[in-house]
């Protein structure tokens, strides 16, 4: 019985007690006090032409919310924030500030010698926060139009798109394939970057502006058409995302354990109980980007005790970025680089390893083995390696590299259908997804003014 318990995988559930998992899963930065804020605020430069604002794929206007901040006017600079960016308490959780404003930051090269860089996400985040939720809506609707949308899809793109267009006083219906809103900032960002249920709050609050159907349940291509959706509303946008997910070409593939890492964060961020998700006991995740890193964490903070994160080339060409890689290491995730997947072996139907090649990079770029393989015991192994856009069958889109093809103004090659967000070339950024629907929105507002009755 011994030896038989011995040859299969150990997974289970209920690793950790509720109390460590609710520590582990709870919100990974602290917000900031007041007096904390104001101290962080005063250090900004409030420089002209600045180049954090520059950097922010919506636009805000750093120094101007940071010093509405300073000089204790919390409100203002939220309205600042909203006006450009109206998922920006998503967005202070989750972007990577690092390589946008804060990287920019002037700090970062005080006199040469260099400093911290204002915390500028905490201090986004301290001015949305301080808005009370239970006040009115800080934006009005314009008087009604009469003029109908159709949005499809309910992540960040279709989200800021929507406001924008139900604020110039459209109509807005928004259909989702999920029976939530919320897209990547509900199903696919770390429990513990938007926890206790912020996604859903969110969404109630862009929401709240009025002139918003949601419907549930509707995918594009299986429950409506797009021929359908022209014929009935003045104008069409679709924020589809990427529900595609690339494979892993390597044999073992299908055995018990192996698991695509989007699927298992989607199930962890919806689940009532953490202490009933099974985790292996040694974790292998194969990829470099920000879900690669998502899921390795939440692998290790679920009570996993080895983890194991592997990519075929090194640290800089990692999709995720060095604050993510230096996280994932901090909370006991060992990275290795340069190895290639070969193939996953197993016994009795279930991944007992993940068996890599060493490879080295040639002079044109191209991988080269280097001779020797390496295998790590795993009974889990996440998928990790990218995700696609799935085009919603044959419906006239024109596309480019594989996603939907737009202009400056995310309209598409249909007169009008507009774009945005994964589906559309670019950062697979949430604050880039918003700045296309916002976009998106203020082309189709102009479409439908000039073309109304």
């Amino acid at each position: 019985m011994g030896d038989e318990t011995m040859d299969k995988a150990d997974i289970q559930a209920g690793r950790l007690d509720s109390e460590a998992l609710a520590e582990n899963f709870a919100d990974v930065h602290q917000p900031l006090d007041q007096t904390a804020a104001l101290v962080e605020a005063q250090r900004c430069y409030f420089c002209y032409d600045a180049p954090c604002t520059a950097a922010c794929p919506t636009g805000i206007d750093v120094p101007g919310f940071i010093r509405a901040i300073a000089t204790g006017n919390v409100s203002g600079a939220a309205m600042t924030i909203l006006t450009e960016n109206i998922l920006g308490g998503s967005c202070a959780r989750v972007c990577p500030t690092e390589i946008l404003c804060q990287g920019v930051c002037v700090r970062n090269n005080v006199d040469g010698r260099g400093d911290q860089p204002v915390a500028i996400g905490m201090l986004q985040r301290h001015a949305i926060d301080h808005l009370d939720p239970a006040a009115a809506h800080p934006f009005l609707r314009a008087s009604a139009t009469g003029k109908s949308v159709a949005v499809v899809g309910a992540g960040p793109a279709g989200l800021a798109c929507a406001h924008g267009l139900a604020r110039q006083g459209h109509e807005v219906t928004l259909f989702e394939a999920r029976t939530k809103p919320g897209g990547l900032n509900e199903f696919g960002i770390a429990a513990y970057k938007v926890p206790d249920n912020f996604a859903q709050e969110e969404v109630s609050f862009v929401t709240a502006i009025g002139g918003i159907d949601m419907r549930y349940g509707l995918a594009l291509g299986r429950d409506i058409a797009l021929d359908d959706l022209r014929r009935d509303f003045d104008a069409v946008f679709l924020g589809l995302g990427q529900d595609g997910v690339r494979a892993l070409e390597v044999p073992g593939g299908d055995l018990a354990g192996v698991h695509n890492a989007v699927d298992y964060i989607a199930a962890l961020r919806q689940a009532d109980n953490l202490a009933a998700l099974p985790v292996g006991a040694k974790v292998v995740v194969i990829g470099g980007g920000n879900t690669a890193i998502d899921i390795a964490v939440q692998s290790k903070r679920l009570g996993a005790d080895d983890v194991t994160l592997v990519y075929r080339r090194g640290p800089a060409q990692m999709g995720a970025t060095v604050h993510e890689q230096e996280f994932a290491q901090i909370n006991g995730v060992r990275i290795k680089h340069w190895l290639r997947p070969l193939r996953l072996e197993g016994r009795g139907g279930e991944v007992r390893a993940a068996v890599f090649a060493a490879v080295r990079q040639s002079d044109d770029g191209s991988l080269l083995d280097a001779g020797t393989e390496q295998s790590l015991p795993c009974d889990m192994v996440f998928k990790a390696v990218g995700q696609a856009f799935v085009p919603p069958g044959d419906v006239g889109l024109q596309l480019a590299a594989g996603r939907i093809a737009v202009d400056q103004d995310g309209r598409t090659s249909l007169p009008d259908v507009w774009a945005g967000g994964d589906c559309v070339a670019g950062e697979d950024l949430t604050v880039q997804a918003v700045q296309d629907g916002k976009i998106a929105a203020r082309a189709i507002d102009l479409f439908l003014r000039e073309n109304g009755s």
